[in-house]
């Protein structure tokens, strides 16, 4: 379903192990080629909810990343790593090239961060961590409390218990190609959002 699709996983120390590991398995599952941006050297430190996961290893350096090369983005969550990828120009620019291109994008948990930062949640409907529902009204996105929200060409969930619907969505919309996401477009335009 997803041969040979480029996805960036970006990533800074401290991202919650599970929404990486597990969404990087269903993609790879359906066919995508799968790599780790981050600007972290070498490896990258992952977080059991309050302790220590595993270090995984970093494909691309932030630095030498370009949004040109991949299809589609996900974005895990835990609190440490979005609040540092938000402050960082190179991630927030990698981000935002993205939206400017129209490629799917999946965020789950804390990751709304990163998106608040590049100044692309206005007008969408999504979901995130509960904490996070004001910072992304301020910014001027509906936020609603569901498993998983799938708006134009981005789909978002809550928390890690969410992960098996967010991978469901992340895989279709990941393969919807660029025609589902003209569509999600039109939608946006005429207000209605597109959630399940």
């Amino acid at each position: 379903m997803l041969n040979e699709l480029r996805v960036a996983i970006l990533v800074a120390e401290g991202f919650e192990q599970a929404e990486l590991v597990e969404p990087r398995k269903a993609l790879e599952q359906q066919g995508a080629r799968t790599q780790i941006v981050s600007p972290a050297k070498g490896q990258v430190q992952g977080w059991k909810h309050f302790d220590k996961g595993e270090k995984l290893r970093v494909d691309v350096e932030l630095a030498e990343a370009d949004a040109e090369d991949f299809d589609a983005l996900l974005l895990p969550g835990g609190v440490a790593n979005p609040d540092q990828l938000r402050t960082l120009p190179a991630a927030v620019r990698f981000v935002r090239e993205f939206f400017d291109a129209g490629k799917p994008v999946a965020v789950i948990c804390h990751g709304p961060w990163t998106l608040i930062e590049a100044g692309v949640v206005s007008g969408r409907t999504l979901t995130s961590w509960p904490s996070l529902r004001t910072d992304l009204t301020n910014a001027g996105a509906k936020w609603v409390d569901e498993e998983v929200v799938v708006d134009g060409n981005l789909v978002s969930s809550r928390k890690p218990d969410d992960l098996p619907a967010f991978n469901r969505k992340m895989v279709e919309l990941f393969g919807a190609g660029s025609g589902a996401r003209s569509a999600g477009s039109a939608e946006r335009a005429t207000g209605e959002s597109l959630r399940h």
